[in-house]
């Protein structure tokens, strides 16, 4: 038999449902991790990824505003079906983000596969929240007067993601996964260094049952793509999980311009059960007020 070339994959981008290139034409290599012995050195050449450009930015915005009323207009309950059944398929593809995550990390094929195992076990976990939360961070208040007061969250709308440098997949589903658990589309910017398991992950989202433009993924340099995010003005939110102290700070000072809510950079063990904090990060609270009716003598009312 004759030796064969091998078909290398081309990574794109995952803009409103659809896979483009940069609408600039350019590419970055992407290589293994090195060790810290050889730091110095390059590791070996992996793929050509997408170098995102301010351009695809703001078009991946205006497919995560499309998508964002029928998003977040959906019963909890069928988000949560949909997000389960991309967990479903992640378990699908477990050995090739095995491979992936174990070229990004470094780490061995045992580790990485533990990596993944959390990973679809996180993208379940928060599955599981999505018709749950309301009951924890809304309800009943209590009020002096004949009214039913009631509180009750909603998404913040459009949030700019970007994904921690060193946790390429676990990290960035830890990150990603409660943003549209809870209503909100995600315009993600993967790690710089390692961006393939978030370019694979776009694969699985579009063929499962997530409408196009909740997700939206982009890769290239953190910084040139996070600055236009910042400062756009129809993002609601943005997630600085992969920011330096220097970009995020400037990245703040521009969010500020339409007071984006803004999650700090911390440091985060990704592989510890989160809390719900993430969850609860992009959303607001709706409270009303509803007359319950006349008090009578008896203290009823009605």
């Amino acid at each position: 038999m004759s030796d064969r070339l091998t078909v290398f994959k081309t990574y794109k981008l995952y803009v409103g449902g659809k896979f483009p290139r940069s609408e600039s034409g350019r590419v970055y290599e992407v290589t293994t991790k090195t060790s810290a012995a050889g730091a110095a050195g390059k590791g070996k050449w992996l793929a050509n990824a997408p170098l995102s450009s301010r351009k695809d930015a703001r078009d991946a915005v205006v497919a995560a505003r499309k998508a964002f009323g029928g998003w977040s207009g959906a019963t909890a309950y069928n988000r949560g079906q949909v997000l389960y059944r991309v967990a479903e398929m992640l378990e699908g593809r477990r050995d090739q983000f095995t491979r992936e995550v174990a070229d990004a990390e470094g780490l061995s094929k045992s580790k990485a596969a533990a990596v993944v195992d959390a990973t679809i076990d996180r993208w379940v976990w928060y599955a599981g929240w999505t018709d749950k939360v309301a009951q924890v961070v809304g309800g009943g208040n209590p009020v002096a007067g004949p009214f039913f007061n009631l509180s009750s969250p909603e998404p913040t709308g459009v949030v700019a993601v970007l994904a921690p440098q060193e946790s390429s997949f676990l990290g960035l589903v830890s990150v990603l996964a409660p943003v549209i658990a809870t209503g909100n589309t995600a315009v993600v910017v993967a790690s710089e260094k390692a961006p393939l398991p978030a370019l694979s992950l776009a694969e699985v989202l579009a063929t499962s049952d997530v409408p196009g433009g909740v997700v939206n993924v982009l890769s290239g340099r953190t910084a040139e793509i996070a600055a236009p995010l910042a400062a756009h003005q129809d993002v609601n939110a943005i997630d600085l999980a992969g920011a330096d102290e220097v970009l995020a700070k400037d990245l703040e000072i521009a969010a500020a311009d339409n007071l984006k809510r803004v999650l700090r950079p911390q440091p985060v063990d990704y592989t510890e059960t989160p809390g719900t904090d993430r969850l609860t990060a992009f959303l607001e609270t709706k409270t009303v007020w509803h007359p319950t009716g006349s008090l009578g003598a008896s203290g009823s009312s009605y």
